[in-house]
């Protein structure tokens, strides 16, 4: 099957479209800022175990100690990767005094397997938890942050 010659032309011309659209892209300001602010609280874990666990699968959207990877400054995934972590600081966030409102269900969003986001996961295997460290995770935020 041939394509005729008015699609042939059509394609270089549509690549070169979404090629333009991209750079364009890269001109919208949104999930640039990326900054770590200062540590206001620092929690007082229940275990080194659960610090390291919360360090390993969280830490990236929960404090302000995010790891800020090189796609996270090409749009369109910047938007996502900065969306994420806006949204983890404002709900739970060990870095700022109280913790944030979702503090106290940290530990049973962890035991339900509604954290880490699955979005995170594909490029984060190292936030992978094991069904024990799940539950090990799960149960020390618990123990520090308390429960619901």
């Amino acid at each position: 099957m041939r394509l005729n010659p008015a699609r042939r032309s059509l394609l270089p011309r549509l690549l070169l479209g979404l090629l333009a659209l991209f750079v364009l892209i890269q001109l919208v300001p949104y999930g640039r800022a990326h900054s770590n602010p200062p540590e206001q609280a620092t929690p007082n874990w229940d275990s080194p175990q659960t610090e390291a666990l919360f360090t390993r699968a969280c830490a990236d959207c929960h404090s302000h100690a995010t790891v800020w990877p090189w796609y996270s400054h090409v749009a369109p995934v910047s938007w996502l990767v900065q969306r994420h972590v806006d949204e983890g600081r404002s709900r739970f966030d060990i870095n700022v005094p109280g913790f944030g409102e979702d503090a106290g269900r940290a530990g049973q969003e962890v035991g339900e397997g509604n954290m880490p986001e699955p979005t995170y996961m594909p490029l984060h295997p190292n936030a992978r938890l094991t069904d024990t460290e799940r539950e090990q995770l799960s149960s020390g935020l618990n123990a520090t942050f308390g429960r619901e």
